[in-house]
């Protein structure tokens, strides 16, 4: 486990204490999230800063191989990274999948026909 772990679960803890709540578009919480707002906040609580849009999280910090992903890495999808979720361990995300739906934790590969683009871990 690397030294990003402490604070890695202290955004994993956040995002999952999410789950339920309303997937808005343009939303960055506390009541309601769209994906980029929902992985800023959790790392937010966890004393890490990143930008509010998924396309400039996505070089917001150290790329990583799908091989050695820890929980707490942010997981991008679709060519231009429109799309984060937040790696919680065991290829499981938690995400604000759109509007109409509601923040959730589920596989990662079971985001429709969408493959993961990049995975990036914050500082």
């Amino acid at each position: 486990m690397s030294s990003h772990a402490p604070r890695a679960a202290g955004a994993v803890a956040f995002a999952r204490a999410q789950v339920g709540k309303p997937c808005v578009w343009g939303a960055a919480g506390p009541g309601s999230y769209d994906c980029a707002g929902l992985a800023q906040a959790a790392w937010r609580a966890a004393g890490v800063a990143l930008p509010r849009a998924a396309h400039e999280q996505a070089l917001a910090g150290t790329p990583v191989a799908a091989a050695t992903m820890e929980p707490g890495d942010l997981v991008f999808f679709f060519d231009d990274d429109r799309h984060v979720g937040l790696h919680t361990g065991d290829g499981m995300m938690v995400h604000a999948p759109g509007p109409g739906s509601a923040v959730r934790e589920e596989p990662i590969q079971g985001f429709g026909e969408a493959v993961v683009h990049r995975i990036v871990r914050p500082a």
